[in-house]
């Protein structure tokens, strides 16, 4: 190992990104910014209506494409917009994250929880924790495209 890979070691920071439902944990992500909550800021944000309109593809094409981490948000069982979606989110992310782990991608790449749109100091504690772990387990390299 050289200088310079030593150093890129060191600084590396895992990119991750989060698939938040729009009416809730982003909502939840929002009041973090207003409130200057302090989390890593290694985070991308993508907005989705719900977290039951996510398709597991997204979280499959972010690995691909040289994610670390992926993090899926919804609102809490019951306070669902639309009634049922955070359910379907459940039973989608249960089928893609045992898939994932099949073929070979670590359990704590991918995370899922539940932060409603007052628990802004939740979503800056989820957001450490998920980045902690993807930091433990290094850079993504399965299912990772070369370009």
């Amino acid at each position: 190992m050289n200088k310079n890979s030593k150093f890129r070691a060191k600084s590396w920071q895992p990119k991750i990104i989060a698939f938040l439902c729009n009416w809730c944990s982003y909502a939840g992500a929002d009041l973090a910014g207003i409130s200057r909550l302090q989390y890593p800021p290694n985070v991308r944000i993508i907005r989705v209506p719900c977290s039951g309109r996510m398709n597991p593809l997204y979280i499959i094409r972010s690995l691909q494409h040289g994610v670390d981490g992926v993090l899926v948000s919804g609102c809490h069982p019951g306070d669902c917009h639309y009634l049922t979606g955070n359910y379907h989110a459940r039973r989608k992310f249960a089928i893609i994250n045992s898939l994932l782990q099949y073929v070979g991608i670590e359990p704590g790449r991918i995370h899922f929880s539940w932060v409603s749109a007052s628990e802004g100091g939740k979503f800056a504690e989820v957001i450490k924790e998920v980045t902690e772990e993807v930091k433990k387990l290094g850079p993504a390299k399965k299912l990772v495209k070369e370009i």
